[in-house]
């Protein structure tokens, strides 16, 4: 069972999305912050993360960067999930190390292929 990290500040997404992955199979830990996220990160070692973008305490943005810059968890994939759908934003995203980007309201059959494709590029290196 693949572990995921949802990095999710509201909580009825949070509460969707992780009983939706759990119901494929994944094994969901939760942060509700930034800061939280690399924390997690670092002790649950999951082999992805799911990162909302727009976070209390440090954002997505800074967690992302600070998760790439660290050698235990740069290699982990991270897809942002963000209601940010303007033109430069997915440029943003990946700039500060995202892997992939999808935008809210999620669509989940659509979130999921990119966990696979994810996941399938991990295991393959």
């Amino acid at each position: 069972m693949k572990k995921i990290l949802l990095v999710e500040d509201n909580e009825m997404n949070r509460d969707m999305l992780s009983r939706r992955l759990a119901r494929k199979g994944f094994e969901v830990v939760i942060a509700v912050d930034g800061e939280e996220a690399v924390r997690m990160a670092e002790s649950e070692t999951p082999a992805l993360i799911l990162m909302d973008m727009s976070l209390p305490v440090i954002d997505g943005w800074e967690a992302t960067r600070r998760l790439k810059a660290q050698a235990v968890t740069k290699a982990t994939p991270i897809i942002a999930l963000t209601a940010h759908a303007m033109s430069g934003d997915r440029e943003k995203c990946l700039e500060a190390g995202c892997d992939d980007y999808d935008t809210k309201p999620i669509e989940f059959k659509r979130l999921l292929e990119k966990i696979r494709v994810q996941l399938e590029n991990l295991d393959s290196t």
